[in-house]
């Protein structure tokens, strides 16, 4: 089995839920990291503000770099029909100016010190982030804080960005790759919150107004909504003071508010089995076979992890030897696990010529059979497990890649599980767990969705 050094000594806790005094903040210590001598080479913090927002920090020892990403609880599945692509339409709009910037002031702001700024808009939260010099950091934070609490939406940049939006999905509408996941999103959820397209419709946005955003953002952007997670060249109690003067503005921190939980899941949507094709004039077709998955907190998710590399997670995979080095039916084959809170999507997806379709299917169809029948081997066990426990730590060696951890870590399951807990739960996946999800989720009914000529 492959196996990756640790770093030293780990102490952790994981608290779900955090005590606090009335009117007073509450700091925890969730992990610290030691090297062989003793010295501590990672700590990781968290504070909650009376006012319910949540700031966690992780010390990197040795870092000059900082990441700070403001989490928001929301996403394209809390939008309403008239709302569809709101939650995208806030994250452009956020980038526009307040009360104390310009767009250009705000772009400048980071520019000038080499920093590297965006945002993204998922089903289920947006963020906001940066990456700066450690030095700059109370600079990002003033800006984020700034963006985040006094967003003056102004009724020009809303309709100057709605046409950039209608850009961009008419760009989505030209890739393959997000027309076919869409129509896989549509053939599980149907109409449904999660089923919708996250930019929205070309309808949707132009109809949408001023008034309908502002009240979206009112109602969303609340500090027991957020999460404000750090990583890098950070010392936690600087951070806090940097983050209580920021998101001060406009009264943002007053009151008193418990953090608002983990996304409840609520009965799951029924995801039945389905056909869908869209004609487009590409020179491959696009096809995804895919089945209902597993939901965010489920336990298996770790061997459905291990089972998701193994099929069709890289080079040495199942899919890619057989669909592409042995067989040479495609270029790009691979395999995925979605989680969300109450439901989930597990998928093979495929880009091929189109006399080569009907023989991907089969080759596919037949390779699932085989794992749900027979399970993966044990040496494919090994490899999955050094993938994803190898890449899990590679992948954290960069203060951004921990700031993203740590948020959504917070927000999505209000508990940050130390790296040796989850590299421990990969190791611990068994032959038998694996074939057992297999025949969970492969067992279920078939969607299929095909876009090409």
């Amino acid at each position: 089995m492959k196996s990756v050094p640790t770093a030293g000594q780990r102490t952790a806790g994981r608290p779900s839920a955090l005590p606090r005094t009335a009117g007073r903040a509450s700091t925890t210590t969730l992990e610290t990291v030691r090297d062989a001598a003793g010295q501590v080479t990672s700590r990781v913090r968290r504070t909650v503000l009376p006012s319910g927002l949540r700031i966690v920090t992780e010390q990197m020892a040795g870092a000059r770099s900082a990441s700070i990403g403001v989490w928001i609880g929301v996403g394209s599945r809390d939008e309403t029909t008239t709302t569809h692509g709101a939650s995208h339409f806030l994250e452009h709009l956020l980038f526009k100016g307040t009360d104390e910037r310009s767009a250009l002031d705000i772009s400048i702001a980071l520019d000038a010190v080499g920093g590297e700024f965006n945002a993204f808009t998922a089903k289920e939260y947006t963020c906001f982030h940066a990456r700066v010099l450690g030095e700059d950091l109370p600079l990002a934070v003033d800006v984020l804080g700034d963006m985040v609490t006094g967003s003056v939406l102004d009724t020009h940049d809303v309709d100057a960005e709605r046409d950039v939006i209608l850009d961009e999905i008419a760009m989505h509408e030209d890739d393959p790759d997000d027309v076919v996941q869409n129509l896989l999103a549509d053939l599980a959820w149907g109409s449904g919150p999660l089923g919708r397209p996250i930019a929205g419709t070309t309808g949707s946005i132009e109809a949408m107004t001023r008034a309908q955003i502002q009240r979206f953002y009112r109602k969303h952007y609340r500090p027991e909504n957020m999460v404000v997670s750090v990583a890098g060249a950070v010392d936690h109690g600087e951070v806090v003071k940097a983050i209580r003067r920021s998101f001060h503005r406009h009264g943002f921190l007053d009151g008193a508010a418990e953090p608002i939980g983990p996304r409840a899941g609520g009965r799951r949507p029924r995801i039945h089995g389905r056909e869908g094709r869209i004609s487009r004039p590409f020179e491959q077709v696009n096809v995804v076979l895919g089945a209902e998955g597993l939901t965010r907190d489920d336990d298996r998710r770790f061997a459905l992890g291990v089972l998701n590399t193994a099929l069709g997670g890289g080079t040495s995979s199942r899919l890619f030897q057989e669909v592409r080095e042995h067989r040479g039916l495609a270029y790009s084959v691979y395999s995925f696990a979605t989680q969300y809170a109450d439901s989930g999507l597990v998928g093979v997806a495929v880009g091929c010529l189109p006399d080569r379709l009907d023989e991907v299917l089969e080759v596919v169809r037949v390779e699932l059979s085989r794992i749900v029948a027979h399970g993966i081997t044990a040496d494919e066990l090994e490899r999955g497990k050094g993938q994803l426990v190898g890449g899990l730590v590679l992948g954290l060696e960069d203060s951004a890649s921990r700031m993203m951890r740590l948020g959504k870590a917070e927000l999505v399951y209000a508990e940050v599980l130390g790296i040796d807990e989850v590299m421990d739960r990969i190791n611990a996946v068994t032959l038998e767990e694996v074939q057992e999800v297999a025949t969970h989720v492969f067992g279920r009914p078939e969607l299929l969705a095909v876009v090409g000529p």
